[in-house]
């Protein structure tokens, strides 16, 4: 076992198990999934309707042996304390929990349970087998975020060691910086690429002015993984040139699981193996493959708090190639970021305004909603929708970290709204600037 693997189940979380159950999963043929995936959806509604008084309450009305009765579960339903979420005999300290980027502009803390946590990662080194990656000598160039406080930032360096990675900072996109990653390319003998798609994207740009193909100064580079982001196949084509590597399309969310993975065949094969899946119409119709609709998702192991036909907030199309077993995301809207540019010239991914806004994620639920627009180069106003307007406290510690993770000398606007303004999908966008950019 490697020291990942030791990792997890030092902590709790059985992987071992886990690889075992998801094998077992993988092997059943056509008929046999039909009667898992319907059994596991019924357990896990009776389990929560028995065990969880937050959901018994909001599923009041729920016959666990009919899907159509199971109500849709938003994130703003699950905007109260965790405590009141849990189901018996789960706490803080007995599962694994967690904070939601904030990526859609509906933050929350969530929790797994420990065996359910250890399926995650059982099928994400199942996916990533599939390029011959995996996290014991395979070493990742991990283009990623990382909290800047003391215990935050060496606890994430102490995962990297065990996950055999080294991760570069999306904080700072300037051309110093990338020289400086590529000179880490050099010296490094970096398996594949793992991260964020905006900063990756501009790495690649860099790397174009530059006429530097990283695969002929890092030949041990066998592919590139994104995430988080929208991937359009321009930036895709794009990196695939600069890196001389395939890029890997990954879709996920933290508080569920790895949801598709793009497979051999250049399909995003949707995880079905310990998720349920759905496209549904706006009155929750489950809508046929290859129609447009929101993506509902029900977690089938996690017995510590429900997500139970839970709207993630994207929208997108199930292929018509599309079986029980072998779903393929065909499209998904959504989860595009912009790059922000600072007056100092530097440029910073719009994900690293996840990172920030996590100060002013609460357990108390009290921030609902909240948006980020870039409207000067050193101007910033952040739209919140909240029960109680934020502290003048509160918002200088938002303005102290924005300056932090950012530069100095940036101007942070605050406006409390009823309502914030969304996209005809319904789904908000977390960051956008309004400077025009040619970047």
């Amino acid at each position: 076992m490697n020291l990942f693997d030791l990792s997890l189940q030092f902590n709790g979380f059985p992987i071992r198990k886990a690889e075992h159950v998801l094998k077992a999963i993988q092997q059943k043929n056509e008929e046999d999934f039909k009667l898992y995936v319907a059994q596991k959806k019924q357990d896990i509604v009776a389990y929560h309707l028995k065990h969880t008084p937050f959901y018994k309450l909001l599923a009041k009305n729920t016959n666990h042996l009919d899907w159509n009765t199971v109500p849709v579960l938003t994130k703003r339903d699950l905007q109260q304390p965790l405590k009141n979420r849990l189901s018996e005999g789960f706490s803080k300290k007995n599962v694994y929990v967690n904070k939601t980027s904030g990526s859609s502009g509906d933050p929350f803390i969530f929790a797994k349970d420990k065996f359910s946590h250890a399926l995650t990662w059982a099928v994400i080194k199942d996916r990533f087998g599939w390029f011959n990656l995996n996290f014991k000598n395979s070493k990742q160039a991990r283009f990623y975020g990382i909290p800047l406080d003391k215990k935050g930032y060496y606890k994430e360096r102490f995962k990297d060691t065990l996950s055999n990675r080294f991760r570069f900072s999306v904080f700072d996109l300037s051309d110093d910086a990338f020289k400086r990653c590529l000179n880490s390319f050099k010296s490094n003998s970096f398996d594949y690429i793992n991260g964020y798609t905006s900063p990756i994207v501009q790495f690649a740009k860099y790397l174009k002015a530059q006429n530097v193909i990283l695969k002929s100064i890092s030949p041990s580079l066998k592919a590139c993984v994104v995430t988080s982001e929208m991937l359009f196949e321009d930036d895709k084509a794009l990196m695939e040139k600069q890196f001389g590597v395939p890029v890997i399309n990954e879709y996920g969310a933290s508080e569920l699981d790895l949801i598709a993975f793009q497979n051999l065949e250049k399909l995003w094969q949707v995880n079905s193996e310990t998720l349920f899946v759905e496209i549904l119409d706006k009155e929750n119709n489950p809508l046929p493959y290859g129609e447009e609709g929101k993506i509902v998702i029900t977690s089938l192991y996690n017995k510590a708090h429900p997500f139970i036909r839970y709207d993630i907030g994207d929208i997108g199309v199930l292929s018509k190639q599309s079986t029980l077993k072998k779903p393929i995301l065909e499209k998904l809207i959504g989860r595009t970021n912009d790059i922000a540019i600072l007056p100092s010239g530097k440029k910073a991914a719009g994900l690293t305004f996840y990172y920030i806004t996590k100060s002013i994620i609460e357990d108390d639920g009290n921030v609902k909603e909240f948006i980020i627009e870039q409207v000067k180069k050193n101007t910033f106003k952040i739209y919140y929708v909240s029960t109680e307007e934020l502290s003048s406290e509160k918002t200088k510690i938002i303005t102290q970290e924005m300056e932090r993770y950012l530069e100095k000398g940036l101007n942070i606007l605050f406006e409390r709204q009823n309502q914030l303004q969304r996209s005809k999908s319904g789904k908000l966008k977390q960051f956008s600037s309004l400077i025009q950019k040619n970047i």
